[in-house]
C-alpha cells in the first residue's frame, strides 16, 4: 500500500484478521482477570520495595551519628527496633543502649523515617495476604506444586504466574512443546530449535538476544520481565548458593552441583548466576509441561 492512512490501516487490520482469525497466537494475549490482579499486586510490592531503600539508607545515615549502636540493625517487618524508633512500642533493651550511646541522641527525623517504614511494611503485609489468597485458586494448583519443588516463595511464584499463565500459550494444540528443525546459518547442519521453551525463557527475562553490527556480534538480555529476572537472581543467591538452603530434591541437587562446579572454575559470579538462572528456567518449563500432561 503506497499511502499510510486510516483507510489503509483499516484494510491491513481486516486482512490480518481474515488470515489469522483462528490462531490465538497471532494476537495480543488477553490475561485472565485473576492473573491481572496478581500482576498488579506483584508490581505494587516491587514499588513498595523501591520506596523503602532510600528511606532505610537515610535512616542508617542519621543513626550513624545519632545512635550508632543501632545503625546496622536490620529493619525488617515487625522489627522491634523499628517499632521502638517509631514510638509504637517500648523496649528496655534499646532504651538502655540509648542512655549509654556515644551518639548525639535521636531526632524527630529518625522517628518520622521509622514511621514511614512501619506504614510501608503494613501495606506490604496486606498486599502479601491478598496475593496468597488469590494464588489459592484451584487453577494454579499444578503450577504451585512445581514451584514448591523449586523452593520459590509466594512473591516469586506470583511474579512467574503473572508472566507465564496459562502454560498452554507456549504449547501446541496437542499440549506439547513446539520444536522445529532448521539448518544452521554458519555450520550448515540441521539443528533442533525449541521454540516453546525459548518463548518461555523470553517471558521470564532469561533468553539472550543476538545483537550484531557489521563484524561485531554479541548476545544480551533484551525484553521479558526484569522483575522475574531479578527475583530469580535473588532466589539463586538465597536458595542455591547457600548449600543448607537448597531444595532437598533432584532439582536442588542438580542446580547446586552446577553452581559449585561453575564457582570452582573461577568464573565471574554474574556469569555463574546467569547460567544457573537459565538452567533453572529450562527445568521449570520441563517440569510444568510434565505436570500439565500427567
Amino acid at each position: 500500500m503506497p499511502d499510510k492512512d486510516d483507510q489503509a490501516d483499516a484494510l491491513a487490520l481486516a486482512c490480518y484478521g481474515f488470515d489469522h482469525l483462528n490462531s490465538d497466537r497471532k494476537f495480543v494475549q488477553i490475561r485472565e482477570p485473576i492473573v491481572v490482579k496478581i500482576r498488579e499486586l506483584v508490581l505494587r510490592l516491587a514499588h513498595l520495595n523501591r520506596c523503602q531503600s532510600p528511606i532505610v539508607n537515610r535512616l542508617r545515615q542519621d543513626l550513624a551519628w545519632q545512635f550508632p549502636e543501632m545503625a546496622k540493625v536490620r529493619f525488617t517487618q515487625n522489627s522491634l527496633a523499628l517499632r521502638w524508633l517509631g514510638g509504637s512500642t517500648e523496649s528496655k533493651k534499646y532504651e538502655k543502649l540509648l542512655l549509654n550511646s556515644v551518639g548525639l541522641g535521636i531526632s524527630s527525623t529518625v522517628v518520622y523515617h521509622a514511621e514511614r517504614l512501619i506504614h510501608l511494611h503494613q501495606e506490604e503485609i496486606e498486599i502479601e495476604d491478598k496475593l496468597t489468597f488469590l494464588m489459592t485458586d484451584s487453577r494454579f494448583d499444578v503450577y504451585r506444586q512445581v514451584f514448591d519443588r523449586f523452593g520459590f516463595g509466594d512473591r516469586i511464584q506470583g511474579m512467574i504466574l503473572s508472566q507465564i499463565y496459562p502454560l498452554e500459550n507456549y504449547l501446541t494444540d496437542e499440549g506439547k512443546p513446539l520444536t522445529i528443525y532448521r539448518r544452521g546459518r554458519n555450520s550448515g547442519n540441521i539443528t533442533k530449535r525449541y521454540l516453546s521453551r525459548r518463548r518461555f525463557e523470553k517471558a521470564l527475562g532469561i533468553a539472550p538476544t543476538g545483537d550484531s553490527s557489521g563484524d561485531k556480534e554479541s548476545k544480551k538480555i533484551i525484553g521479558g520481565s526484569d522483575l522475574c529476572r531479578i527475583a530469580l537472581w535473588q532466589w539463586i543467591f538465597v536458595r542455591i548458593e547457600v548449600k543448607r538452603n537448597r531444595p532437598k530434591n533432584e532439582i536442588g541437587q542438580s542446580l547446586g552441583e552446577i553452581c559449585d562446579r561453575e564457582k570452582a572454575t573461577g568464573k565471574p559470579i554474574r556469569l555463574v548466576r546467569m547460567r544457573i538462572a537459565a538452567k533453572a528456567v529450562r527445568l521449570l518449563f520441563k517440569e510444568l509441561v510434565k505436570a500439565k500432561n500427567s
